[in-house]
């Protein structure tokens, strides 16, 4: 209950509202984008400065690899089931929408985490922007075969270097990488100089870009009128499946708890920037309907309201048995 009275969560539920009862409040793109910038610049900060304080140490490593599995693992799953509900194209954008991740959530995760006192790692920001493009890659792999076999004529090797060129030059992903680096490199000093920008505003940011989310949100319920009711159950429990294959992982490397957390957050959340901006034109037989209202009206607001505290509790009991 105590997540319904974080302020930033409030606000999302406000904005939800609003959009329901078709209020006129709005925040202008040009705002919501310098919002979204600074919450990386800012998550980008904090984890370099963790980092900066710990280095680089076997745990880094293993919290870095796990990622990497996990970004493929799910993209994989997710593509075997959908085919069998969806066409190959739907199947290959669903799955990676959610093989991909939510900076936002992983964003409003570290802010629960610091509010509740939870230690963490700084790499764990790197871990998010290492997930963000396997999944991208894979899905336009498996939309390339089924092309193959129904033999359209589509330039394969022009979508997968136009996509890999927006996953590593992708301005938001350079930033958040950048700011790490510039984090680390500065180090105490520079926390100390930087606190007032990426400290003290974080939560009042937060606060207000989720209730520009919020608005977002409730404008692409639409999108999911007529979408099966199997799509429906995989917005739902495909994350949460997601998030236990994460916990499992945590447990056999003895993730702490705060890393833990964090871990099974970023394996249960799904892309609504990221992915939908690259497969608009790499995949462009695939409904853009089916991906982007169900991460974003779907699972977005269920890990939002629900699913993050479920996820630290879950890490918490993990991290009291000490495994």
């Amino acid at each position: 209950m105590s997540s319904f009275l974080d302020p930033a969560i409030l606000f999302f539920l406000i904005g939800i509202f609003a959009g329901l009862v078709r209020s006129n409040l709005e925040i202008p793109p040009q705002i919501a984008r310098f919002l979204a910038l600074y919450l990386l610049m800012a998550l980008g900060l904090k984890g370099g400065f963790a980092l900066a304080k710990t280095g680089f140490t076997l745990e880094v490593m293993e919290g870095l690899l796990a990622a990497l599995f996990l970004a493929t693992l799910i993209p994989f799953m997710g593509y075997q089931l959908l085919k069998r509900w969806v066409s190959p194209f739907d199947a290959a954008a669903i799955a990676a929408t959610y093989g991909s991740v939510s900076a936002v959530t992983f964003i409003t995760t570290v802010q629960y985490l610091d509010t509740h006192g939870i230690e963490y790692s700084g790499h764990m920001a790197a871990a998010m922007a290492l997930m963000e493009s396997p999944a991208i890659i894979m899905a336009v792999l498996f939309a390339n075969a089924a092309r193959r076999k129904v033999n359209t004529t589509s330039s394969s090797n022009s979508a997968i270097v136009h996509v890999l060129h927006e996953s590593f030059t992708d301005g938001a992903q350079l930033l958040l990488l950048g700011a790490m680096l510039v984090g680390y490199l500065s180090g105490e000093s520079g926390k100390a100089m930087m606190a007032p920008f990426s400290i003290d505003l974080f939560k009042g940011m937060l606060a207000f870009f989720l209730l520009d989310m919020g608005l977002s949100t409730a404008k692409n319920l639409g999108h999911l009128k007529g979408t099966s009711p199997l799509l429906i159950a995989y917005g739902v429990l495909g994350p949460i499946l997601h998030a236990g294959i994460a916990f499992v992982l945590s447990s056999v490397l003895g993730l702490s708890h705060g890393d833990a957390a964090l871990l099974m957050v970023l394996a249960a959340s799904a892309s609504y920037i990221a992915v939908p901006a690259v497969v608009r034109y790499a995949i462009p037989e695939a409904k853009a309907s089916l991906y982007f209202g169900l991460s974003l009206g779907v699972t977005f607001p269920l890990n939002i309201i629900f699913g993050i505290p479920i996820y630290v509790d879950m890490a918490s009991r993990l991290f009291s048995l000490g495994v």
